[in-house]
């Protein structure tokens, strides 16, 4: 059993996103394969996968290359044939690169990705059902040191003035890294508080799943 702690973690965005390769087909499996010819991904890349499941789009998973023409998506258990029926995953994978770490992050916090449940109350019973519905959607708030001639700051501040999507990585301190996707909102106004360093925050709404792999 092993404790984590946020100790020396880093924070790191991408908005650089290689050209859309077909999927044809993907598997009801643990972990899913996809079939896409000639790929060209290996072990390790992280991709964006637009997909007809719901549970795989708009989510950054990593690739385990099978072959020339398929490769498993880790993380992706697809062998449920209600939520993930056969033939319906087909799409698109993009290989993201050219990851930046975000400047002078002084705090990180999350909300959301927790079950969510609905409340049936029948006329014939006198106690209620819970009913699970899904989850609840992630967002993440980092608190930036705030320094206007961040060239980093800047180009993140230019981003979200124009909704555009990016790949987020997490890497733990001690252990453990996180990917998601999804739109980056970065404030202009700094908080300016006696005794303390000026800070803005980077506000991250989540499209699809946050996935944390061990390494």
């Amino acid at each position: 059993m092993a404790y984590n702690f946020p100790e020396g973690t880093r924070l790191y965005y991408s908005s650089t996103f290689a050209s859309a390769k077909t999927i044809s087909a993907v598997t009801n499996a643990d972990p899913a394969v996809a079939t896409s010819v000639a790929h060209g991904y290996v072990d390790n890349d992280i991709v964006l996968i637009d997909s007809g499941w719901e549970d795989a789009d708009d989510s950054l998973f990593k690739v385990d290359q099978q072959s020339a023409d398929t490769f498993q998506l880790l993380g992706l258990n697809s062998t449920n044939t209600t939520f993930f029926p056969s033939g319906s995953g087909t799409g698109t994978a993009q290989l993201v690169s050219s990851w930046v770490e975000i400047p002078q992050v002084l705090n990180l916090q999350s909300s959301g990705g927790d079950p969510r449940f609905g409340q049936i109350e029948p006329l014939a019973r006198r106690n209620a059902i819970s009913q699970w519905l899904g989850f609840n959607p992630v967002n993440i708030t980092a608190t930036l040191g705030h320094d206007p001639s961040n060239a980093t700051y800047l180009a993140m501040l230019a981003l979200s003035r124009v909704g555009t999507r990016v790949g987020i990585k997490i890497v733990g301190g001690s252990g453990g890294v996180a990917y998601a996707y999804g739109q980056m909102g970065v404030s202009e106004m700094p908080r300016y508080q006696r005794g303390q360093a000026n800070s803005v925050d980077v506000a991250i709404a989540v499209q699809g799943r946050l996935i944390s792999y061990a390494s």
